[in-house]
């Protein structure tokens, strides 16, 4: 908390002091909550929240128009769900998008894990109209082995290429699980058939922070040798300018920056441009 108080002390404090206004949640594609007596201290203060990666979001009449349609991702996920009275986490949960779809299924316990301190005053503006009991941890994937609580089903979307070690992170994500748990796990790969794994000189899609793509039977290798007895593909899918863009809810660039702009086939660098795999592991 002193870690909030320190670095946006304003903001943490104007999303406490907004009034208890009565909201009702629609689980849409847009995580959508009626709320009465809208007025614009709600759009003034979502503005002063950006960039807003992970959504859409509708409050009331504010529509929260984040880069990525995280629907896309979840719904692709939907049909593999069995989380009624489960504990579950999720691993890089940014603003809690995912966690607040996934109470239509009623879990017995969310905890979310992510660093960021601004996915913390996201999500908790955002839990301010929903009312959960959702838990946001100012943790890391690192900080899932010694958490002290075992998970029946654990999400990590889009969270394993941006580990120096992905092996150690995969350990840590089976650490975490109960004996008879789930991991649904979400990351871009490389097209090949052969064990193949990129590993980017300086930036893939001008990221900086990512280390490893590997192709799906170098990601399967990983898994095994993280103790994961079983590997299932859920869904492969290119990752497109629907799902990921720019727009007035972000700052900076997005997808189309980030493809050559002669060949979308390719990133910025030359690289084979973003796809990814949804992966059940047990």
């Amino acid at each position: 908390m002193n870690l909030i108080n320190d670095l946006n002390r304003g903001l943490f404090e104007k999303i406490n002091a907004l009034k208890n206004y009565k909201s009702k949640t629609i689980f849409n594609d847009a995580l959508e909550l009626e709320i009465e007596d809208f007025d614009e201290s709600i759009t003034n203060l979502a503005k002063e929240l950006k960039p807003w990666r992970k959504g859409p979001f509708k409050l009331g009449e504010l529509f929260i128009d984040s880069e990525w349609r995280s629907f896309i991702k979840f719904n692709l996920l939907k049909p593999h769900l069995n989380l009624d009275g489960k504990n579950v986490a999720d691993i890089g949960c940014n603003n809690g998008y995912y966690m607040f779809k996934m109470l239509e299924f009623k879990p017995k316990s969310i905890t979310g894990f992510d660093p960021s301190v601004l996915s913390f005053l996201q999500f908790s503006f955002i839990n301010r109209f929903v009312k959960s009991n959702i838990k946001f941890e100012l943790l890391g994937v690192q900080d899932l082995p010694g958490f002290g609580v075992k998970f029946d089903t654990i999400f990590c979307l889009g969270v394993l290429y941006h580990r120096s070690d992905p092996v150690k992170m995969l350990k840590e994500l089976k650490a975490g699980l109960n004996s008879d748990g789930e991991v649904f796990l979400d990351t871009m790969f490389i097209d090949r058939d052969d064990e193949f794994v990129l590993s980017p000189k300086n930036t893939y899609s001008k990221i900086p922070n990512i280390y490893f793509v590997p192709s799906i039977k170098a990601l399967q290798n990983w898994c095994e040798r993280a103790k994961f007895k079983s590997f299932e593909i859920l869904a492969i899918k290119d990752t497109d300018l629907n799902e990921q863009r720019k727009t007035q809810w972000i700052n900076g660039e997005s997808l189309e920056n980030f493809l050559d702009p002669n060949d979308p086939k390719l990133t910025i660098e030359g690289y084979p441009a973003p796809k990814r795999v949804y992966v059940r592991l047990k």
